[in-house]
């Protein structure tokens, strides 16, 4: 095993390396897919979640309760809800949106979106009161408000993308189901080490594994940078 290990790493440095067309390819779609999904969420769940935060109404216990509950949601069967959704004889069939990276992006969007949703809510309301009463004696109107809070939020909602994008870019479920894995065009690090791993080829699927780890460690590590940033 500890062989098959070192090939892999081996592997995983030849087919950088050498421009190996096929997996520069899955680079490009695994990244296209996690960081669309997520920076998408981000615009959705970044006021959501500010309001909230800020909020005091009728049924905002049970509105967390929910968020709360959607950020743990079972990926594979958010893939399932999309996939009947936008098969053939779905609601959305006419789309043909299915088996594509938008329905991918897509799935993706509603695992990250109660993720960041929950963690601005939290980042705001842990803000102290009197920080609020001193933007506002100062004339700041509300949207002022929201741009000031997210500010001092800032660390805490970076964190929560974090934790968004790591799920999007390990997921397999739901993009298994609605991307089908498909060479060339819907095939991500995750689906393609599952179909290595089925052939029995494990030197390629720890390639793959290792050149996931390492690029998703770079890209967690300039956004950990702009998080610790003053």
């Amino acid at each position: 095993m500890f062989e098959e290990i070192i090939e892999g790493i081996l592997e995983a440095l030849h087919l950088i390396f050498t421009f190996d067309l096929e997996i520069w390819n899955v680079i490009g779609v695994s990244f296209r897919v996690s960081l669309t999904s997520t920076f998408l969420a981000a615009l959705f769940a970044l006021p959501i979640g500010s309001f909230i935060g800020l909020r005091t109404f009728r049924g905002k216990k049970e509105l967390t309760n929910l968020i709360n509950t959607f950020m743990g949601f079972p990926p594979v069967v958010m893939g399932l809800i999309i996939y009947l959704l936008l098969t053939r004889n779905g609601p959305l069939g006419s789309l043909g949106l299915l088996y594509s990276t938008t329905a991918m992006i897509v799935a993706q969007f509603f695992l990250a979106l109660p993720i960041i949703t929950g963690t601005t809510k939290a980042a705001i309301e842990s803000i102290e009161p009197d920080l609020k009463e001193t933007i506002l004696s100062l004339g700041a109107n509300e949207f002022q408000l929201w741009g000031e809070l997210i500010k001092h939020s800032k660390k805490s909602i970076i964190a929560g993308f974090l934790v968004a994008f790591g799920q999007a870019i390990s997921e397999v479920g739901a993009v298994m189901i609605v991307g089908g894995n498909l060479r060339w065009e819907t095939r991500t690090f995750t689906t393609a080490i599952v179909e290595q791993t089925r052939r029995g080829d494990f030197g390629m699927a720890i390639a793959l594994g290792t050149i996931l780890i390492v690029l998703a460690f770079i890209t967690n590590y300039f956004l950990t940078r702009m998080q610790t940033k003053d």
